[in-house]
């Protein structure tokens, strides 16, 4: 367990973004915050002929492919220049180059969960990359954010945006949640099945649950929901082999039966909580790996949380 700052309730032990939807992430030691989440993070999205997001859960490969962007990519107020790129690799393929520099294409009809609109398309060898590697039509596009809004689910917080995240922009885990589910699976798993954004330590196990508004670095994080869990946490992020773990396990102690017995039951399991940052909405601020997390309010138990 991490040793704290005085007055701490945890500490920031790693940072997660995933430039593409669905695809591997970058762990970063710092990451500016953006009106959408980190800086980069679900920028782009694997879209089928449709124009329907793609992600593991139909197309486990994804969980393969890996990105990798300029060092300086994170670093306060960096621009990319024409010769910046998004680096994309997966077995079998050779790495495909985008340009951060913004595409002039674009193209309507996108789609993922709920929200349709435009998006810049990366163009036909970007297409032919991802459609050869899936053996099916495909298209990389990228946010338009100059165009396109995206919303919160105002229900939980109001005047929020993300890119192509699910729907929020960031996501937080404790080390602590994830030992205690280690020690009770046959077969431990590391953090990249949750795909979080903000990992911490430090605290006790599931505390992170009961956050309502918290203190990184001078920005202020508020928890607006618990995570419920898709089937992607049951993809092994190394093979994208599907199997029944850890939702099976997680059904025992952190289903909408046991936390949340008095709300309308869903079959939900849930594991970190949804978080939007009220200081996305003004001047760029950057969180790093190491900063103390101060707790300034909190519920007391899970079942005043919202889900």
């Amino acid at each position: 367990m991490a040793e704290l700052n005085e007055g701490a309730a945890a500490e920031v032990t790693s940072i997660f973004i995933y430039p593409i939807k669905s695809c591997r992430g970058i762990s970063v030691s710092q990451a500016p915050i953006s009106p959408t989440g980190f800086r980069w993070d679900r920028q782009w999205m694997v879209v089928n002929s449709k124009g329907r997001a793609r992600t593991q859960r139909v197309d486990p490969k994804l969980a393969l492919v890996e990105t990798e962007l300029p060092n300086e990519a994170m670093s306060e107020g960096w621009e990319p220049n024409k010769n910046s790129y998004l680096v994309i690799r997966a077995p079998g393929m050779q790495a495909l180059k985008v340009p951060l520099t913004k595409p002039s294409l674009t193209t309507e009809g996108i789609s993922v969960w709920e929200w349709s609109g435009s998006a810049f398309d990366e163009g036909d060898e970007a297409a032919t990359w991802f459609s050869n590697y899936l053996g099916k039509p495909n298209r990389l596009v990228r946010f338009n954010e100059a165009s396109e809004t995206r919303v919160v689910d105002p229900e939980y917080a109001r005047g929020y945006k993300v890119k192509f995240s699910d729907g929020y922009p960031f996501l937080i885990l404790s080390q602590g949640s994830l030992n205690t589910l280690n020690t009770l699976l046959k077969e431990p798993i590391p953090v990249n099945r949750f795909r979080p954004n903000i990992l911490v330590d430090g605290c006790q196990q599931y505390a992170e649950d009961l956050w309502k508004e918290i203190l990184i670095n001078k920005s202020t994080f508020y928890g607006v929901k618990l995570c419920s869990r898709c089937k992607i946490p049951t993809i092994n992020q190394e093979t994208a082999e599907m199997g029944s773990e850890p939702t099976q396990t997680l059904k025992q102690f952190r289903s909408d039966q046991v936390l949340l017995p008095n709300k309308k039951q869903q079959g939900s399991v849930f594991f970190g909580q949804n978080m939007v940052c009220a200081d996305s909405l003004g001047q760029v601020k950057i969180i790093k790996v190491g900063d103390p997390v101060h707790v300034i309010k909190a519920v007391p138990s899970c079942t005043e949380a919202a889900a």
